[in-house]
């Protein structure tokens, strides 16, 4: 398998209340994975538990800036997410390094 699955934890308002209340973790992964390749990914890299996956894939958006040139127009791109559900009990700690 040449392609990573779990590219980044995405941390947000909106996924820091998820993970505090609900035992739920937002990541980005690729987008060709499926459900069952991101539980695997998740329990192998974090030693955990998963007991539901949720998908969605996030659009991109158009984007312009204002510069001396004149306005520079581009792209975000679009994304694949995945809300992970954990066992009761169990968690995932993003800044334990820190």
């Amino acid at each position: 398998m040449g392609k990573q699955i779990l590219i980044k934890p995405l941390i947000t308002e909106k996924s820091n209340q998820l993970s505090e209340k609900l035992t739920k973790y937002t990541f980005v992964v690729h987008k060709g994975a499926n459900k069952i390749e991101i539980k695997n990914a998740v329990e192998k890299m974090y030693s955990v538990n998963v007991e539901s996956v949720n998908t969605t894939v996030v659009p991109g958006k158009a984007k312009s800036r204002n510069t001396k040139a004149g306005v520079v127009k581009g792209r975000k791109p679009s994304y694949k997410k995945a809300i992970v559900t954990l066992a009761s009990g169990e968690e995932i700690n993003f800044f334990s390094d820190l």
